[in-house]
Order: structure tokens, then sequence, then C-alpha cells
């Protein structure tokens, strides 16, 4: 099936590794030119079509610095995907989680999507639209875990953002939807101080254990991968979804169990 996105301009941010590597691999297969930002931006050398631009995204004016490089080169804006983000398990709960540690959640999760949507919007506007995808989580519905209070509530709030910027924008061309992945084969859950680690190192069990653990909540017992996700928001960033806003779509196995 043709996405319709040859040609597309496009911003990515997180995307050096894990889902936001995928998405920018999958969109350039499908046409796409995009400006991908990170800190480090060493995994995206080589890629066609890939503009990578090293950019702190947690910082107040990072980014609007990676969609100015984007509409610096190209001239306009089509998609954005606001996939940047990060979590630390809290072991002691909400009393153990000080407020430097919400904010710090907040900075990553929230304010790098909000600040990113601020500076392409009015790019999308000038050029009669555009799709944002932001990629938020489970963890802001579903069983929300002390171990990630900070996460969940940051990711809550983009879910309540993406609403809310769907309705005002969408009669001015501009779709906002989600994607809530559940567990996924990346760094962020399986790397050497990820989930599984950190939980298995504040618990007395190993990383392999915990895995095991939570996959055994998972219908399809399995992780996502990272390319299943990126299936997803690529889909979502295509006009073939042209109808699609204010949405948010689950990709977790099935996880969460729905009617």
């Amino acid at each position: 099936m043709d996405l319709g996105l040859d040609g597309a301009v496009a911003v990515v941010t997180g995307a050096s590794r894990g889902i936001g590597l995928a998405v920018t691999r999958a969109l350039t297969d499908e046409g796409a030119i995009v400006t991908a930002g990170a800190r480090t931006t060493e995994s995206l050398d080589g890629l066609d079509s890939v503009t990578a631009v090293p950019v702190d995204l947690a910082a107040p004016d990072g980014p609007r610095l990676l969609v100015d490089r984007a509409l610096a080169e190209h001239g306009r804006l089509d998609v954005l995907v606001n996939n940047v983000g990060a979590v630390r398990v809290r072991p002691d709960g909400f009393l153990g989680t000080s407020d430097e540690e919400f904010e710090w959640a907040m900075r990553m999760n929230f304010f790098s999507a909000l600040r990113a949507s601020r500076a392409a919007i009015p790019a999308m506007l000038g050029h009669g639209g555009g799709a944002i995808v932001n990629v938020a989580s489970v963890n802001a519905f579903f069983q929300p875990d002390a171990a990630t209070i900070d996460y969940g509530a940051a990711k809550a709030a983009l879910l309540n953002l993406s609403t809310s910027l769907a309705q005002e924008l969408g009669p001015k061309g501009i779709r906002v939807n989600c994607v809530s992945p559940g567990q996924v084969a990346t760094d962020l859950w399986l790397g050497d101080h990820g989930v599984a680690a950190t939980i298995g190192a504040a618990t007395g069990a190993d990383a392999v254990t915990v895995r095991a653990q939570a996959v055994a909540a998972i219908a399809t017992g399995r992780f996502s991968t990272a390319e299943e996700v990126a299936t997803l928001v690529v889909l979502l960033a295509s006009p073939r979804t042209a109808n699609v806003t204010g949405s948010n779509y689950v990709i977790d196995g099935g996880l969460v169990k729905t009617m």
C-alpha cells in the first residue's frame, strides 16, 4: 500500500535508537525526508534522506532548534513525530520520588513534545495542515505503577494535550494522534540500565526473571518490536488516515484487556 508520504517533510525526536530510529527508517522507506534529532546521532549516519541533528531535546530551545533546521532546509513541515522520552524506575514509590524527579519526567516526556509542537504548528498552518504523532505509553492509563509514577503522569499529560490539540487544530487541517506502546524490546526495557535490570536490582531478581514476569501478562507472549510501533506511527502520519485525529492507539500485545 502506498501511504502517500513520498516527498513529505518529517521531524522525528529521539531518533537515534529504539522506536525513534525505527520510525525514521520507516518514514524514509515511504519516501519521506526526515530531520532526525537526538543527543547523539552516529546511528543515523549514512541513512538516505535523513538529516541528523545533534540536539538536547530536554533543553527549552532544543525542540525549536530541530524544527527550525527542517524548515530552513525544506521550507515546510508535514509530519512531526514526538518520540523522545525516558523513564527512571522509582523503587521507593511516591514518597521516594522528589519534585525534581517529577520535573525531570515532565521535561523529558511532556515538555519536549509540547515545545516541538509549538514550533511546528505555525509552519503546518502556513501550508494547509499536517500530522503530529505523539508516542505516549500504556503507563498513562493502565494500572499506573508506583515505580513509574512520574513517567505515567507525564505521559498522561501528553495524552491530554494531544486530545486538546486535535480538537483545536482539526478544523485547520492538522491531525494529532497518539500511539501508546506497552513493553517494547528496546534498551529502555532491556538495556544494561533499563527497566528490567533496575527492577531486578531493587528486588533481588535478575533481569531475565523480571522480563519473564512481564511477558506472562501479555496475551501474545512477547514484547512488541520497535518496527511494529513504527508501522503504526507512520500509518497515522499518512494521508491514508486523513480523518483520524484525537485518537490513541494501543500496541501492547494484549496487555490491556479491553472489551
